[in-house]
């Protein structure tokens, strides 16, 4: 990390967390976010964490019309709805062989790519939760044993590059690296689709999603329609920290599909407490991702010619909700019954 400068761009939840740990164990990281509250806050009190772990960490925050100088490796961390305008802007805040590393939702590697060129576009899905609670206040909602990066690069990424980039992740947790981005991609994405988008329908943590025996039942057949499709579009999904998810949760009769439902409070049991960053948005009455999340596996479906009437669905009812036609509440798990 000699001599390189990087920042985390839409430090809200998980960037002010990451910022935090980068910083705690040595590095050096702008946070930058629009947020003048929680920028003013951060600089003049600290990340505060709280949650499974405690810690106030001394970090330095920018709101971007603060922004002055060109990054080695910039972290998207921001919603991808307004992914063409970031991305473009933060092109002028690249060094020459500077990359932009999205950790965000979805499939954002080529729209970035498109506008930076694959050699400054870096791939890297998280697999932990957190959520802002206050200004400057993160709390993490992972167990501090189950945090982990899977990442992968575009075409034209050097391995210097990928190392130094994989290099300033370690200093939060262990950094898996992916020859299959796009499987990593799809793997993510199911996990989103499912447990993000059914815990924002019912207006819940993952464990309202997977201790819940109605709400199982349309989590497992939202799973079995993101694996279809991610293999009609040609993907082949990775393991998600050693567990692999279409062995586990695949099915193909009664049986099965019970047996995975068995399986969903176990293996969510140290992410159970995470809060959708979909129903924290609608909450703080923000437009949500709903359309990078689910909607993505709606999209391939429909090129793909593969069904997916559980995401359908999941898309109409948060769509209703971000319009206020809907709360979010529990009862809405009713709005499948017809699909079962």
């Amino acid at each position: 990390m000699k001599n390189v400068s990087c920042a985390i761009y839409g430090a809200g939840s998980l960037g002010t967390v990451l910022g935090a740990y980068i910083t705690k164990n040595g590095g050096k990281i702008d946070l930058i976010n629009r947020n003048k509250a929680h920028v003013a806050a951060l600089n003049e009190k600290g990340a505060i964490i709280t949650g499974t772990v405690d810690m106030t960490v001394p970090v330095t925050a920018f709101t971007p019309d603060e922004m002055t100088k060109k990054y080695d490796v910039i972290f998207l961390m921001t919603k991808q709805l307004y992914n063409k305008e970031v991305v473009t802007m933060l092109k002028d805040f690249l060094t020459e062989n500077g990359v932009i590393v999205t950790l965000q939702n979805g499939i954002p590697e080529p729209g970035i790519a498109e506008i930076v060129g694959e050699e400054h576009t870096m791939g890297c899905t998280v697999e932990w939760g957190a959520a802002l609670t206050a200004p400057g206040v993160c709390t993490l909602t992972s167990e501090p044993d189950s945090l982990s990066f899977h990442m992968g690069k575009m075409k034209g990424i050097t391995d210097e590059q990928f190392n130094t980039v994989k290099e300033i992740l370690e200093l939060m947790c262990p950094v898996h690296e992916e020859k299959n981005l796009i499987g990593a991609r799809w793997s993510k994405l199911l996990i989103n689709a499912t447990f993000s988008g059914l815990g924002t329908v019912v207006g819940g943590v993952f464990g309202d999603v997977s201790e819940n025996k109605d709400a199982k039942k349309i989590a497992v057949r939202c799973m079995k329609e993101c694996i279809d499709v991610g293999h009609a579009a040609g993907a082949e999904f990775v393991p998600v920290q050693g567990k692999d998810i279409t062995k586990l949760f695949y099915y193909t009769n009664a049986f099965k599909r019970t047996f995975a439902q068995l399986l969903l409070p176990i293996a969510m049991k140290k992410h159970r407490a995470i809060e959708p960053s979909m129903l924290q948005d609608i909450k703080n009455g923000k437009p949500c991702e709903v359309d990078a999340i689910n909607g993505v596996v709606c999209e391939w479906g429909r090129k793909c010619g593969v069904p997916t009437p559980i995401n359908d669905r999941i898309v109409e009812i948060i769509k209703k909700e971000q319009e206020g036609k809907l709360k979010c509440v529990a009862s809405n798990i009713i709005y499948f019954d017809d699909l079962l």
